[in-house]
């Protein structure tokens, strides 16, 4: 009988282990990765301090989503090559020759400088309800017209030089909750925003999908920590005194927000 119990115990004992050696695995073939990050100010980490003496103006942080996934996975190559400022142009014509065809995870944010993300917040900013209203219909326009094929050009591009790596194509956080109290851009202007921020993330969904990549959409994990939340803020504020981070993720955005959804979509 006892040598029955034994028997018994030790085959659960290697059931359990052969369990916990299957959920490990997907962490041990991410070490494996060659991983290449690219995009604009949001995948650089503008907003989150602890920038890289050798990225300059790119302004790459130590505290992006992707320096984060480089820290706890430690994938077996890592590069960042994300720009403060980068759009699918320049993505295509100074980011792109980083990938090669032994890359085998890659990230990118890139599409809001396509539409003026920066120059729309200006305007709301400075000119008023009318204007910003104004500016970011332009930009939907835009969005709806150019940013499908703009897009495919970036990600075909990443496709033709590395077929075989898994791509996550990471978008963007809605900057504002609705429906609070908060001092700055009226109600209309604020609704405005964000109706523009979730037809450029829906259109890169789209365009993600049919490039057979996955989109990592961090809107839901960045409700509460919005502007106007009553959470801890996720995003920086209109900032006077550095208007570069103005409207970025904060570092814990970063680690709060952006990496766990990456992470999860990166595999």
């Amino acid at each position: 009988m006892r040598r029955s119990r034994l028997a018994t115990l030790a085959l659960t004992l290697a059931s359990s282990l052969g369990a916990v050696l299957t959920l490990a695995a997907p962490a041990q073939a991410a070490a494996t990765d060659q991983y290449v990050a690219l995009g604009d100010s949001y995948a650089s980490g503008v907003g989150a301090d602890s920038y890289t003496s050798e990225s300059g103006s790119c302004m790459r942080s130590t505290k992006a989503y992707p320096a984060l996934y480089n820290a706890n996975i430690k994938p077996a190559s890592y590069r960042s090559v994300a720009c403060s400022g980068a759009t699918t142009a320049t993505v295509i014509s100074s980011q792109l020759a980083a990938l090669s065809s032994t890359t085998t995870l890659v990230s990118v944010t890139v599409g809001g400088n396509d539409v003026g993300f920066s120059s729309i917040m200006s305007t709301c900013v400075l000119q008023g309800e009318s204007q910003c209203v104004s500016a970011v219909q332009a930009a939907e326009n835009k969005a709806r017209s150019e940013l499908p094929g703009k897009l495919a050009n970036v990600y075909n591009g990443i496709r033709s030089r590395s077929p075989s790596a898994r791509v996550v194509v990471v978008g963007y956080p809605v900057f504002y909750q609705l429906g609070t109290v908060c001092v700055g851009l009226s109600a209309t202007s604020r609704a405005k925003i964000n109706e523009g921020i979730n037809l450029v993330d829906d259109i890169t969904r789209t365009a993600a999908s049919a490039a057979g990549f996955t989109f990592a959409d961090v809107r839901s994990i960045f409700v509460g920590h919005q502007l106007c939340s009553y959470g801890e803020k996720w995003l920086h504020a209109l900032n006077y005194l550095n208007l570069t981070v103005s409207y970025h993720p904060t570092a814990a955005g970063q680690s709060g927000g952006y990496y766990p959804v990456f992470r999860s979509a990166a595999g």
